[in-house]
Formats: C-alpha cells, sequence, structure tokens
C-alpha cells in the first residue's frame, strides 16, 4: 500500500440501497467500469443497517449533502440513482466519482476521490440533509 494513501472513513448504508446499488453496479461494470468498481468496493467495506436505524448524519440514497474540497470548492447536491440525476438541479448520480464516494460517508468525515481525468480530490461532509420520505413527518 502507497505512503500517501489514507486511511478510507467507516461507512454505514441501508440493506435495501445496498442491495439496489450493488445490481446497478455490477448491471454498469461494461459501461462505466472505474466509477462501477469504486462503488463496488464502497459497498463491499460498508456496515450494512436497517433503513430506519441509521445515522441521520450519514449519507444515503435521495440524502442532501454539503461538502467542502480541498481546492476550495464547496457544493451541496442531493444524491440520487443515474436515472434522476441532473447536474443543474444538484441532483448527482451514485455512479460518477463523487457520488460513489459520497455514499455512506457521515458529517465530519473526509475521503479522496479520482476525478474522470484522474486528479485525486478530498472532501469532508459539512452537513446531511436525510430524504424526504413521502408520509412521514
Amino acid at each position: 500500500m502507497a505512503a500517501s494513501r489514507k486511511k478510507l472513513p467507516s461507512i454505514i448504508i441501508n440493506a435495501e440501497d445496498h442491495k439496489r446499488l450493488t445490481a446497478l453496479a455490477s448491471s454498469a461494470l461494461d459501461r462505466v467500469p472505474d466509477v462501477a468498481e469504486s462503488l463496488l468496493c464502497e459497498l463491499d467495506r460498508a456496515r450494512i443497517g436497517a433503513p430506519g436505524a441509521l445515522p441521520a448524519d450519514s449519507v444515503q440514497m435521495g440524502s442532501s449533502v454539503a461538502f467542502d474540497a480541498d481546492n476550495g470548492f464547496a457544493k451541496q447536491v442531493t444524491l440520487v440513482y443515474p436515472g434522476e440525476a441532473d447536474i443543474e438541479a444538484g441532483r448527482i448520480s451514485v455512479l460518477t466519482p463523487v457520488g460513489a464516494a459520497l455514499i455512506g460517508l457521515s458529517v465530519g468525515q473526509s475521503i479522496d476521490w479520482q476525478d474522470r481525468s484522474g486528479k485525486v480530490h478530498r472532501m469532508t461532509i459539512r452537513s446531511v440533509t436525510p430524504q424526504a420520505i413521502p408520509g412521514k413527518v
């Protein structure tokens, strides 16, 4: 392992999303192999929790996430499945380098991710707003 490699933060993902994301990443291996592999690695190391029992500050599908990047870039996005992605509306697909890196992180955690050009960036989670579930208060 390279000395420059940082220890990956612990992550937690709900069981439903874990199953759906594993199938999604597996089916995307031929189209976007780098991102699909990255997402599968994140899923492999994740702790799996019951949908209602996860920490409110953990990034799950549908969460709104604010993060800071090492280049001074700050962003707020909503993590979505590929068919719901809309970069203009801040809806980022889990099948992008940033999206795959975000899943399962909690407030205060940092992770490195590689953009499509191969440059490595580090981001830190500032806040997480869970997905609003229709019918729940």
